[in-house]
C-alpha cells in the first residue's frame, strides 16, 4: 500500500465573505492550492504547515490538546477556511504543524466532503454507500417523532416482580445482618 495524495484549496473565508460583500477585490482573496496534500484517515482534521497559515492570513481561535505518534502535544487551531477537494468544498478550522509536513487532509473532512480512501487506486473516490454523489447524511426526528419518543422515555417502565425483587436486594432493603 501506498499513500494517498490530493490535490486541494484551501481559501480564507473571511475574504471570500469581504469579496462576496464588495469589500475585498476577488483577486485578493488569499488562497493556496497545494498537488500534494496528503490523505491521513487516522488524522481527525485539516492540518496546515505554519508558512500557509501566515500566506493566508489566518487568525488564532483556540490551543487544543492532541495526541501524536510522538504522544501528547499542544496545536494551535485557527479559522477558518473553505477547503475544496475535487470540487467539493466544505469549511473547516485549521491546526497548525510545522512547516517540515504536508498538508494533511483527515478524517472529518473527508467525511464533510463525502469522499473515501481507494487504497488499491491510491485515490479519493465518492463514497459507494452513496452512489459516489455528494450526500450529506441528516438524521432529524419530525415533531411528531420526537414527541412519541419523549412519551416513550417517560412512559414507567414494565417492570416485573422478579425485577422488583432484585431492585430491592441491591438496594439493600429487607436484609438484617
Amino acid at each position: 500500500m501506498g499513500k494517498v495524495l490530493c490535490t486541494a484549496r484551501i481559501e480564507n473565508l473571511n475574504d471570500l465573505f469581504n469579496a462576496e460583500q464588495g469589500i475585498l477585490p476577488e483577486d485578493q482573496v488569499r488562497r493556496v492550492e497545494v498537488t500534494d496534500a496528503l490523505v491521513d484517515t487516522g488524522a481527525s482534521g485539516l492540518l496546515l504547515p505554519s508558512r500557509l497559515i501566515a500566506a493566508l492570513g489566518l487568525k488564532p481561535l483556540r490551543v487544543r490538546q492532541a495526541r501524536g505518534i510522538g504522544g501528547p502535544l499542544t496545536v494551535s487551531i485557527y479559522g477558518t477556511v473553505r477547503l475544496t477537494i475535487q470540487g467539493r468544498d466544505c469549511p473547516m478550522d485549521v491546526g497548525e504543524i510545522s512547516d517540515d509536513l504536508p498538508v494533511i487532509v483527515g478524517q472529518i473532512p473527508l467525511e464533510s466532503l463525502d469522499w473515501v480512501v481507494d487504497l488499491k487506486g491510491q485515490r479519493l473516490i465518492g463514497n459507494p454507500e452513496h452512489g459516489g454523489e455528494h450526500i450529506m447524511e441528516v438524521y432529524a426526528l419530525t415533531a411528531d417523532e420526537q414527541l412519541a419518543f419523549w412519551i416513550a422515555l417517560n412512559a414507567p417502565a414494565d417492570v416485573t416482580d422478579a425485577q422488583r425483587r432484585l431492585g430491592s436486594i441491591m438496594r439493600g432493603e429487607g436484609l438484617t445482618l
